[in-house]
């Protein structure tokens, strides 16, 4: 995943909050899927460790590390073009997150940019506290995608991704997809998660399809790359999580769908390469 070298970031998308690494954790009082309140949607989409750490019982117990502190860093002073984001995990999430919203803002009217907030331990959003073992999420209280950037190793070590810079990738178009719900309108318009959350993996392979043309990139990606991504969806998805954590699989309680469902909806965006071809009806 090469960016052009020569391409200027725009390091003021991303945030980088530092926080605390090692310490107990415990859990970060999440509910899993979308609280429906108030006037309307108060919703948090999350990866489904949310159902693993918190619902079958893998995200309360600390650590005897002690806490330390990881200071912020000034991503504005070491991000500059994309020959730093081939060099640096950081600046690579700055030019994907750049290249992401590049695509929507050319595709939804009004576009609002989601800032990028990395960190690490804990920290306060406007859906409430954000742990580490909450992964990434998107927060419609504040229009902000939380990420720690451990989650990628979690990612390979804990669910058995093969992991990549590509599956970094999507993962982090899987949150924005949840973005561009939320200023379409369509975070309020369904009560299956599971739809929401596939229609957000379609989402992610339409700016796949597209990336290229957002100015970002060299050259498409590869199918290597997208192989990366197509693992890290089936890694996922809720019928491999619950039957490595609980060794059965209920359909019922799913969150996000199944491994073939991610699979396919990312297939699905990714061939199609359009926003209107992932509609929430056809990926149900």
């Amino acid at each position: 995943m090469d960016f052009r070298d020569d391409v200027e970031l725009d390091p003021s998308q991303v945030e980088d909050a530092g926080g605390y690494s090692g310490g107990g954790g415990g859990g970060g009082g999440f509910p899993g899927g979308m609280i429906i309140g108030g006037g309307g949607i108060v919703s948090l989409i999350v990866l489904v460790l949310v159902f693993v750490l918190n619902n079958v019982g893998g995200g309360g117990g600390g650590s005897s590390e002690p806490a330390r502190q990881r200071p912020a860093s000034n991503l504005a002073e070491q991000c500059h073009t994309g020959k730093d984001a081939d060099q640096s995990e950081k600046c690579r999430v700055v030019g994907v997150v750049n290249s992401i919203q590049d695509y929507w803002k050319k595709e939804i009217s009004g576009y609002r940019p989601a800032k990028t907030v990395l960190y690490s331990g804990q920290l306060k959003t406007s859906c409430g506290t954000a742990s580490s073992a909450v992964g990434p999420f998107y927060c419609p209280g504040d229009q902000r995608v939380y990420l720690d950037l451990s989650f990628f190793e979690q990612l390979h070590s804990q669910f058995g991704a093969r992991g990549g810079p590509f599956a970094q990738a999507y993962v982090i178009a899987h949150e924005y997809g949840h973005h561009a719900q939320d200023l379409l309108g369509a975070l309020g318009s369904s009560g299956s998660s599971v739809a929401i959350e596939l229609q957000a993996d379609c989402y992610a392979g339409v700016w796949a399809h597209n990336a290229v043309q957002t100015g970002f990139y060299d050259k498409p990606f590869t199918t290597a790359e997208i192989s990366e991504a197509l693992d890290a969806a089936a890694a996922v998805g809720d019928d491999r999580i619950q039957q490595r954590t609980t060794g059965r699989v209920d359909p019922e309680s799913f969150t996000h769908g199944s491994s073939e469902q991610r699979v396919a909806a990312f297939q699905r965006g990714y061939e199609n390469g359009k926003p209107g071809d992932c509609g929430l009806d056809e990926l149900r």
